[in-house]
């Protein structure tokens, strides 16, 4: 654990304010779920809670089926992060969202582009393995977003088409359903 010398009071309503040093540094946004973990030395921990991320097993084997299925590169985000890559770029796994990626989940908005396209997105600025098409839907669950469904498409001769696009808003639509449940 790193300490970050810094301190703050618990009010009298039993609330302490994350500095927004720190907020900014974890990505941390307001209504953001929070797990609170304790261990027996008396610390408090604070983890980011991620719902999709709780189904990691599952949304592994969901990109799994994706790929095989479409022979594309699939993968499932949460809103911060990769949480399930098949088919190649296994690279990205727990690698940070791009900010225009984020901002694309976030605004509930679906892509569907091509390199060279005005509205094709970096998904992840760690990673420099290039792809040529990209299909992007939002998994919604009880009105919140919390994650994507991506397939990604290294040859430029391959297209994405209807197909693609049908495949990951159900894909989106199956994981927002079993998250509800």
């Amino acid at each position: 654990m790193k300490a970050t010398g810094i301190v703050r009071r618990i009010d009298d309503l039993g609330r302490i304010v994350i500095p927004k040093e720190i907020r900014r540094t974890l990505r941390i946004r307001e209504a953001d779920p929070l797990e609170i973990y304790t261990d027996r030395e008396g610390e408090i921990i604070l983890k980011k809670y991620s719902p999709i991320g709780e189904m990691g097993t599952f949304a592994k084997q969901y990109a799994d089926s994706m790929a095989q299925v479409s022979g594309h590169i699939a993968m499932i985000t949460d809103r911060d992060q990769f949480i399930a890559v098949s088919g190649g770029m296994k690279s990205m796994l727990g690698k940070a969202l791009s900010k225009e990626l984020e901002e694309k989940i976030n605004n509930r908005e679906s892509v569907m582009a091509t390199k060279g396209d005005r509205n094709f997105i970096s998904v992840c600025h760690e990673v420099d393995e290039e792809y040529q098409h990209e299909a992007i839907s939002p998994i919604i669950c009880e009105g919140d977003v919390i994650g994507s469904v991506i397939l990604l498409e290294t040859d430029s001769k391959s297209k994405m088409g209807e197909v693609e696009q049908k495949l990951i808003q159900s894909a989106a639509g199956f994981l927002g359903r079993q998250m509800e449940q």
